[in-house]
């Protein structure tokens, strides 16, 4: 009896599936019919014209009328956008954002452009007849969704177990991995060189630990739900945990570095190296010491290992916190909305100033005029001689900030030239890093070839206050540090390896034991046994009988440098063939000197 119910829900669950099938293909078809009406592709031309000259729909800052015209372009017209470029461009802005972003954009503000008055009759025109069927659809999916489940669990999910990995992150295969291994071992090299010891940090740290440290970028730091009292995030860079350990040891100088992973909430672009979990690699240098001569080290780490990594041609800009402050002071933003604008002015490396500067009047509250003011100077770089220049300027000259900070580039600048930098460096009145515990010198390195796109591949600058944050008495500790970002580093060297069809190695074998005839592979694990206790690294088949030509068809396309042959004769006589598997040629080594041998061709 309970086969035949059993039956009967099988194919009532057989019929509901094609019901739905049937309804959602003849949404497709609606769907594809209703892309081509005229109407909708005149206003879509209308919409395109109007982004012409704006990022959103409303302006500058995405909206919920961004994230409405996005759903009706998903619907009705993502495999035709590219009718419309400008369309098309705002597109990909607003695919950027995760849906929960999309969900959050804030309404539009009054006075309504035309613009949104366009977007909500076309998504009115359209949305209002297609209710019906999505409705429909939900109510015969959720009937299917009750039969199965009177199937029993084994039949009961409710939908296919989607295998990916979450959104901002990726699997790294053995080849991606032997690449990063290398690059690592290489920043190390270079780190070690520079008298650098090595700590770790928890990958989680107290939420009140991370808040009130990045600015405008504390709201990609990922919360971790409440586990029993503690309330947690994940951390989001190596910087404030080093704060964090410098004031609970009580440590007042240090030199080390830090190679872990971080996390941030951020817009995710595979293309650009930009991930929401990534390796980063500091180097910091803790304690009281002169002026610019360890923030002078930084600047050299950074050239030491971009040419190291040989990544193409690089610049490493250079600017001040003090001479920023300056500079604001000067064109009339008020102290308490410097880093506020200095958030915005971090922008520019990604956004036109036009954007930035329509920021910083809408969302910061500055004048148009001071906004202007603000532009004549970030738009200024050179080199050593720009000093000079800015010297020159009798209102900035004003602000002691800008004096000290003038001086502290001038230092730098000569010290550069000491350790043979001053050609890897530019003074760019752009550079701002958005970041809020940065109080002297900041730097950021780019790499400059015209055929790579991944943004800055290094940073780091002064903060001297951060520790002393979280000290009970205050007590700072003076630090300066860097930062590599080996995501975007290992992008580009995987690009370039790729372009030059070159193959990584993905283990360190030196020799695979191989046997020609049956029956043999006892031999072949004495052989190995002697091969390891001499810290040869060495390898065979797991098949107790496999041909020989695929032996060593597998050393060929492993790249291992040599094989041992093992054969009854061989074996008679006290020897092994040794192959070089390169060149294909073989001589007869007794057993006695088989390591001997080995190690001696190894050396070559």
């Amino acid at each position: 009896m309970a086969d035949e119910i059993r039956e009967r829900l099988l194919e009532q669950v057989k019929e509901q599936g094609e019901l739905v099938r049937k309804l959602k293909a003849a949404k497709a078809d609606d769907k594809e019919d209703s892309t081509i009406c005229w109407d909708v592709e005149t206003q879509l031309e209308s919409i395109n014209h109007d982004l012409m000259d704006v990022s959103y729909v409303c302006g500058w800052v995405p909206t919920t009328k961004d994230a409405l015209l996005f759903d009706f372009c998903v619907t009705f017209v993502d495999n035709q956008l590219s009718k419309w470029p400008h369309l098309q461009r705002w597109f990909a802005n607003v695919l950027s954002f995760d849906e929960v972003e999309r969900n959050a954009f804030p309404e539009p503000k009054e006075p309504v452009n035309s613009l949104v008055k366009k977007v909500d009759k076309i998504c009115n025109l359209c949305l209002s007849d297609r209710n019906a069927i999505d409705q429909k659809i939900a109510d015969e999916v959720e009937k299917l969704s009750k039969l199965k489940a009177q199937l029993g669990d084994k039949n009961a999910a409710p939908s296919k177990l989607l295998l990916k990995t979450p959104k901002g992150t990726r699997d790294y295969s053995p080849e991606q991995m032997a690449l990063r291994l290398g690059v690592l071992d290489k920043i190390v090299t270079v780190f070690k060189k520079h008298g650098a010891e090595t700590i770790d940090t928890p990958v989680f740290e107290l939420k009140e630990v991370l808040t009130g440290k990045y600015g405008e970028d504390s709201k990609l730091i990922y919360d971790l739900k409440d586990q029993g009292g503690e309330i947690l995030a994940l951390r989001y860079d190596l910087t404030v945990p080093f704060a964090r350990y410098l004031a609970m040891g009580k440590i007042s100088s240090i030199k080390r570095y830090h190679i872990a992973k971080v996390y941030r909430r951020d817009n995710p672009s595979t293309a650009k190296g930009r991930y929401r979990e990534f390796y980063q690699c500091d180097f910091d240098i803790a304690g009281q010491y002169d002026p610019m001569i360890p923030d002078v080290e930084c600047i050299r780490i950074i050239s030491e290992t971009l040419q190291l990594l040989d990544v193409g041609p690089y610049t490493i800009k250079l600017n001040h916190r003090l001479l920023l402050d300056g500079i604001f002071a000067a064109c009339g933003v008020p102290s308490d909305k410097f880093r506020a604008v200095c958030s915005s002015i971090d922008k520019l490396d990604k956004s036109p100033w036009p954007e930035v500067r329509k920021e910083i009047v809408e969302e910061k509250g500055l004048n148009e005029s001071d906004a202007d003011k603000i532009g004549m100077y970030v738009s200024r770089s050179g080199g050593v001689e720009l000093i000079s220049e800015l010297r020159e300027d009798a209102e900035l000259m004003k602000y002691e900030s800008a004096v000290k900070g003038l001086e502290s580039m001038e230092l730098l600048f000569k010290y550069s030239n000491i350790l043979q930098v001053t050609d890897k460096i530019t003074f760019d009145l752009s550079l701002a890093r958005g970041l809020d515990y940065y109080t002297g010198v900041i730097f950021e390195a780019l790499l400059t070839s015209d055929d790579i796109g991944v943004g800055s591949v290094a940073g780091g600058g002064r903060y001297d206050n951060l520790v002393g944050m979280f000290d009970s008495k205050k007590k700072s500790v003076p630090c300066v540090g860097m930062s590599l970002g080996v995501e975007r580093i290992f992008n580009v060297l995987e690009a370039k390896l790729n372009r030059d069809g070159v193959k990584i190695r993905t283990t360190e074998v030196e020799v695979f034991v191989a046997t020609a005839q049956k029956n043999l592979h006892e031999e072949r694990m004495k052989i190995l046994s002697i091969l390891w206790d001499a810290e040869v690294k060495a390898e065979q088949s797991y098949k107790k009988n496999v041909k020989l030509l695929a032996q060593l068809q597998y050393c060929e396309e492993s790249g291992i440098p040599l094989a041992i042959i093992i054969g009854e004769g061989e074996l008679a006589r006290g020897e092994v063939t040794l192959r070089d598997v390169a060149s294909r040629a073989e001589v007869s080594v007794s057993r006695a000197h088989l390591v001997e041998e080995i190690k001696k061709r190894l050396q070559k």
